[in-house]
């Protein structure tokens, strides 16, 4: 979860070294690269060959997913739990559109659903998805000691 000497420092870095200031989580981006949109898969952090599967940790709030090569029609993001094996296939997002580059917030296609464990990234076709698409999933880590970390 969100025990980073981080948050600490940006809490230092503003002058409050008596935790009384809320830190607050940093927002962190991590690249995506889908082989086939319309096949169900896990989605690679990386076009490279053997390029290990994108894990989110637990507690991460998707904010949004930018698509900057795109494929065909719409895909569904979802999870995969790390140790439940529990899928949900439109966790992330449901029929997000992925044939023209865009950002694509919380609020459209994008759920903004926690991961309530470590989880790999899943896709599938939701209508006529198909080709390459790469890009960035935008994200925090939900804080569950509300900005009380150590200074």
């Amino acid at each position: 979860m969100a025990l980073s000497t981080t948050q600490s420092i940006w809490r230092s870095g503003g002058g409050d070294t008596t935790r009384t200031a809320y830190c607050g989580s940093g927002l962190m981006a991590a690249e995506f690269y889908i082989d086939n949109g319309a096949a169900s898969a896990n989605v690679k952090v990386s076009s490279a060959s053997g390029a290990p599967n994108l894990i989110l940790p637990a507690g991460a709030v998707v904010t949004s997913v930018v698509i900057m090569d795109t494929g065909t029609g719409s895909i569904d993001l979802g999870t995969t739990g790390y140790t439940s094996g529990t899928a949900t296939p439109e966790a992330i997002a449901n029929a997000l559109t992925v044939s023209s580059k865009a950002t694509v917030s919380i609020g459209s296609a994008v759920t903004g659903t926690p991961t309530t464990e470590l989880a790999y990234v899943t896709s599938r076709d939701n209508s006529g998805g198909g080709g390459n698409i790469s890009g960035y999933i935008t994200y925090f880590v939900q804080d569950p000691l509300v900005g009380q970390q150590n200074v």
